[in-house]
């Protein structure tokens, strides 16, 4: 479902030179599969999801999302994905309803589909309760909850969740992994962005570590610490980005 090669995107800095944000990545994600990228903040985690998402050109390398080049047919791959992140805002003058049903419009749904579709999803993200009730007045979760709603509202088979718990509290979080567990039942390509290791351990079937722009290390959990020979997966992590000196960082090293 998501086939990435060599792909990089260097920016430019007055100050330091090139800063290679994402160096020469390479990866694949299957259906049904939710695949952790798992980094410290500055290793390039929210660069490669704003590449494959679109929102960003690569300077060199590609990718094929949802069987799309990202470069050649950009728009086919916005209309397959949705895109999810701690960050982002919320018409904070419209309601829960109207931003989703507003989203619902944009990626060309009928009336119809769209009402059927917000009952659907304000069912099973608990959300009738403040549907009518403005942005503005919403609760950190329940923005979140908002915002869950308005990337899935099409359907996407590929969804990228860049640290969609960040600042919230464990029962807004939890709602939330239960969500992504749901969309991989569902048989969706799910790249789950993070740099909580829990999260990463409970929801992952696979993961790429990521630091410095580069992947240094993809497997099962599993597979992960047997290369290390750790099992807290804080030690496997530390070993694999090379800050562990008993075991020296391996680079390169994805499985497919």
């Amino acid at each position: 479902m998501i086939e990435v090669e060599n792909l990089s995107k260097h920016f430019q800095d007055r100050k330091r030179g090139v800063i290679k944000a994402v160096d020469n990545v390479s990866f694949v994600c299957h259906p049904g599969e939710i695949f952790g990228l798992l980094g410290p903040n500055g290793a390039g985690k929210t660069t490669c999801l704003r590449l494959l998402a679109t929102i960003l050109s690569p300077t060199s390398g590609t990718a094929r999302v949802a069987g799309y080049d990202i470069q050649q047919s950009p728009n086919e791959v916005r209309r397959r994905i949705g895109y999810l992140t701690g960050s982002a805002a919320l018409y904070e003058r419209l309601t829960a309803r109207e931003v989703v049903a507003y989203f619902a419009a944009l990626n060309g749904l009928s009336a119809a589909e769209i009402d059927r579709r917000i009952h659907e999803i304000f069912t099973e993200l608990d959300m009738h309760a403040f549907a009518d009730r403005r942005c503005d007045k919403l609760s950190t979760g329940q923005k979140q909850r908002v915002s869950i709603a308005r990337t899935i509202i099409h359907r996407p088979p590929v969804l990228f969740f860049d640290e969609p718990t960040s600042g919230l509290d464990i029962l807004s979080a939890d709602t939330i992994l239960k969500f992504i567990r749901r969309c991989r039942d569902e048989g969706r390509t799910v790249v789950f962005s993070t740099h909580i290791m829990s999260e990463v351990e409970a929801l992952c079937d696979r993961i790429a570590i990521i630091y410095q722009g580069q992947v240094a290390a993809i497997g099962t959990l599993e597979e992960l610490r047997a290369r290390t020979g750790k099992r807290a997966f804080e030690d496997v992590f530390r070993a694999l980005i090379g800050l562990d000196t008993e075991v020296p960082p391996i680079a390169n090293t994805a499985l497919a």
